[in-house]
């Protein structure tokens, strides 16, 4: 259901290789190895690697925020006891789980996916929706590496977002010349609209700002395999928009059908969550709130049927023109 043929060259620059190295494994808050070591003794042998992103990552915050982890394993067999996770995990990856640790007094806490090292790969370049390569073209720090070859093969699937993060988005834009701001805002925004996800285009504004040096080095590096896209004017440090106008129709065909393949995927994550994250109802009606100020009642029959819930709170945010 997520897969496709990718177009993005095989070949990464050894730059952006560099690049992602190198913001994979700057400094964080202490709190952040202390949850995965809880994931690894979950997990064992079967882990490869354990990721953080996300808005803890950029504000430290644990007291009031819920962290974003990824846990790549080997095989999903390997990763669970219950053989009816293996089974979903293989069916719809991700699965999603929620994890507390009691630390010096304090509760710590997380959001954390399960994936395959493999089907990350597959994800960062070759799905069609870009639920993983919109995620982690974005900053993130990898917590743990089993061994030196699965490290270098997160760090290549991560550059491996940043292009197809990039081509996808940047073969919808007009033949004009874009900053790295424009161009990851822009970007941003299609993403968001792909999924469940009501962010607005001051959201995709204010991370391209905060996370500029960054996108700037990234899209640098990158340029090399994007230049059928891309043409770069070092005189104004801006990036012209070489599109035809048949590729930027066929790019914005693209986009829109990953909008409705989002929303479907969206409401059969939702449900399936509900079997492995505890009180997974309530924190996607309070991020929905959050994000769009629209309240989601959770009732005992929608408690029963989630995925009523999920079509209801898709419904409630078309009806609104929050997503579109």
């Amino acid at each position: 259901m997520t897969n496709t043929v990718s177009t993005v060259p095989e070949a990464i620059p050894e730059k952006l290789i560099a690049a992602v190295a190198a913001q994979s494994t700057r400094s964080i808050s202490s709190d952040f190895p202390i949850l995965a070591e809880a994931l690894l003794e979950r997990y064992g042998t079967s882990a490869d690697g354990v990721i953080l992103y996300g808005s803890c990552l950029r504000t430290s915050d644990l007291d009031e925020g819920i962290a974003d982890l990824y846990v790549l394993v080997d095989d999903y067999k390997n990763a669970y006891t219950r053989r009816h996770l293996s089974l979903l995990n293989a069916w719809l990856a991700p699965n999603v789980f929620y994890l507390e640790v009691s630390h010096q007094d304090r509760t710590l806490r997380a959001k954390y996916a399960v994936i395959t090292t493999a089907e990350f790969e597959k994800g960062a370049q070759y799905w069609f929706h870009s639920y993983i390569w919109a995620r982690f073209a974005q900053p993130s720090r990898l917590l743990y590496a089993r061994d030196e070859k699965n490290r270098q093969r997160i760090f290549n699937a991560i550059a491996h977002s940043v292009i197809t993060f990039l081509s996808s988005g940047g073969k919808t834009l007009e033949n004009n010349a874009f900053t790295v701001a424009d161009i990851w805002t822009r970007c941003l925004m299609l993403s968001y609209a792909a999924e469940l996800r009501a962010e607005q285009e001051t959201r995709a504004r204010h991370l391209a700002t905060l996370n500029l040096n960054d996108f700037t080095q990234l899209t640098e590096t990158a340029y090399p395999v994007l230049t059928e896209v891309f043409n770069y004017q070092p005189e104004s440090g801006t990036y012209l928009c070489r599109n035809t106008a048949a590729t930027r129709r066929l790019a914005l065909q693209h986009w829109r059908l990953r909008r409705w393949q989002g929303r479907i995927l969206s409401v059969l994550r939702l449900s399936k969550a509900t079997l492995t994250f505890s009180g997974y109802l309530e924190y996607a009606a309070w991020k929905i709130e959050r994000h769009t100020g629209v309240s989601v009642e959770i009732t005992p029959v929608l408690r029963r049927h989630p995925v009523i819930w999920g079509l209801k709170v898709m419904w409630q945010l078309l009806r609104r023109g929050i997503i579109r």
